[in-house]
């Protein structure tokens, strides 16, 4: 390894949401694990564009806290306004964004791969990009099942690499003018490494090993078990689950993990209930936790759908007018592939339990989860070594 070129990979993501922190974790993890003789350096572009972000000029919030805020109290329905007002500024003010843009990278003495793994700002990003390094490529991967056009995701003015996780983002970037050379699909959505490792190597270990550790977290090792995820700041929603669920706690119990949101895992714990839970505040164990449930409940967020399918989980998750713009395909993509519900309102969550737990319809479900084979983690590095070497 020693004698190989080491490749400069500069990965841009930010503070909005989970998914594209999740994204840059299993990159980084695949890089170590494959020894790929890459040095990586992560920018948030949050706050390399500070001073543009509508959080900290209108709200005095810290970047991308309007968005945060938003998930964390369960006001999604404000987000078809704050993504316009987030597409109208940045339109505004591309040129300076561009110029903060084009300081950044004057500022990189090696840089050989950009990735962007950030919606919005791609155009500009590419923009500043070749006006100080014309021949360095760009790659943005896509951490949503689906582009929410116009000047999301795709960008068709830029010859930037867009890797796809689904057949409809591929459809959209053909559909949207993006040159064939420059589409690349792989099987899903990238998922950390560590989520398809196994909890024993020996299937009867395996199972053994879940009820001892059901046992430890205060939970009975042969119950049906749920585990309710609303990405790491968590939601409010979460709470009214599980107050629903009470009648039916002599089925089924539940794993909680609430994120950053200490008042959420608080209430949690505090309530009086007669439902077997166990709550967690923010992990990195999140594979070890969904490794000791059945199914899923959460919001149709791409990495939290694609952990859960890696993990042999069917879903449930709400589908309505206030779901997020860019996760409302995510639900319908579900009910395409059967693997799981889309309700209406989590008000309905018990009915939706009881009908995805009737014996027909579990294993329907589980059959189908089995034919996803998503491999996209272990395919990314190779296509971003493809694109390295080619330069």
């Amino acid at each position: 390894m020693s004698d190989e070129k080491t490749f400069s990979l500069h990965i841009l993501t930010q503070g909005a949401g989970g998914g594209h922190h999740a994204t840059l974790r299993a990159l980084q993890a695949i890089a170590l694990t494959q020894e790929r003789p890459w040095q990586i350096q992560v920018t948030d572009i949050g706050q390399l564009l500070e001073s543009l972000d509508p959080s900290k000029t209108l709200f005095g919030l810290e970047p991308n806290g309007l968005y945060n805020q938003m998930i964390s109290r369960g006001w999604t329905w404000l987000h078809p306004m704050t993504m316009a007002l987030d597409k109208l500024l940045i339109r505004l003010f591309s040129p300076i964004g561009v110029k903060l843009a084009k300081r950044y990278w004057r500022q990189q003495r090696s840089l050989d791969l950009v990735i962007s793994l950030v919606p919005l700002r791609n155009q500009g990003l590419w923009d500043s990009l070749q006006r100080v390094k014309v021949n360095i490529p760009m790659v943005t991967i896509m951490t949503d099942f689906a582009d929410s056009p116009p000047h999301f995701w795709i960008e068709p003015k830029t010859k930037s690499y867009l890797i796809c996780g689904t057949d409809r983002a591929t459809e959209q970037a053909r559909s949207l003018g993006v040159s064939e050379e420059y589409i690349v699909q792989t099987s899903g959505m990238i998922v950390h490494p560590s989520f398809y490792q196994p909890m024993s190597s020996d299937a009867c270990g395996g199972l053994r090993l879940r009820r001892v550790e059901r046992q430890r977290l205060g939970l009975d090792p042969d119950r049906i078990t749920g585990i309710v995820l609303f990405g790491g700041e968590g939601c409010a929603t979460m709470l009214n689950i599980a107050q629903s669920l009470d009648c039916i706690s002599e089925r089924v119990q539940l794993i909680f993990l609430c994120g950053y949101n200490q008042k959420l895992a608080q209430a949690l714990q505090e309530r009086p209930t007669q439902l077997r839970q166990h709550v967690q505040g923010f992990t990195d164990e999140v594979p070890y936790f969904m490794s000791l449930a059945d199914f899923f409940i959460g919001k149709p967020g791409s990495i939290s759908i694609s952990e859960a399918m890696v993990m042999n989980l069917p879903v449930i998750v709400e589908h309505n007018f206030s779901t997020l713009i860019n996760e409302k395909y995510n639900a319908e993509w579900i009910l395409e592939k059967q693997v799981g519900m889309a309700i209406k309102s989590f008000r309905r969550i018990v009915p939706a339990v009881e009908e995805l737990l009737k014996p027909d319809n579990w294993l329907r479900y589980k059959a189908n989860l089995a034919a996803i084979q998503n491999q996209a983690v272990f395919e990314v590095p190779d296509i971003l070594q493809r694109i390295l070497d080619a330069k």
